[in-house]
């Protein structure tokens, strides 16, 4: 089993398994172009990509969009980020999927307007995937100036060659992880969903 191969084997394996979706190699390497700070690709065009290797499924089934986080806190407004993502429109035209741009800086701006609770700045694009809805969400991957992958996983691989989704209460609520669970069931059912721990945060999310 993959998850029983030592950390850096497990990576050589995500990294194989990754690159066997070509919408997501086209991301990560159009994205790199971009020149953004603290970029990652992340969350479902990730776990799905795995998902669907592992249950023999072509490597894009089901993937809805592919999201690309970044952290820019010099400039908050919305018109940097908005500039941005019509830049990433034109880069990313041609691919047969959604490409969805975000500064991870701003989150906290219109977090509470848009979900009715506030959430705390990040300090990172690292932390803003830290709060996902699930720990399995909690992955991103980037392509640096060498070639080389970068990969966070706060909480490992195992789970998500696995295919166990496993709650993350610090910031969204069960609702959330509930109604996101249910869905990638209805596509993936071979997923094992472990339940939301009681007296958690009730608190809402953007994203995961």
């Amino acid at each position: 089993m993959i998850s029983r191969l030592p950390l850096d084997e497990q990576l050589e394996s995500l990294c194989a398994v990754l690159s066997r979706n070509d919408v997501l190699t086209e991301v990560l390497a159009r994205t790199a172009t971009l020149d953004l700070p603290g970029w990652y690709v992340t969350a479902g065009c990730l776990f799905q990509t795995v998902w669907n290797v592992v249950t023999d499924r072509p490597p894009t089934s089901g993937i809805k969009d592919y999201d690309v986080f970044y952290f820019d806190k010099g400039d908050l407004s919305w018109e940097a980020e908005d500039a941005v993502i019509k830049t990433g429109q034109k880069v990313f035209a041609d691919l047969p999927a959604e490409v969805e741009i975000r500064n991870e800086a701003r989150v906290h701006l219109w977090h509470e307007d848009k979900f009715g609770v506030a959430c705390p700045p990040y300090d990172s694009t690292e932390a803003a995937i830290d709060s996902f809805a699930a720990t399995t969400c909690c992955l991103g991957v980037r392509v640096e100036a060498d070639g080389r992958w970068r990969v966070y996983a706060p909480h490992g691989l195992s789970d998500v060659f696995n295919l166990v989704v496993r709650p993350n209460p610090v910031l969204a609520p069960r609702s959330v992880y509930e109604s996101k669970a249910a869905r990638w069931r209805e596509q993936w059912p071979e997923l094992t969903v472990l339940e939301w721990p009681s007296g958690s945060v009730t608190s809402a999310s953007p994203a995961g």
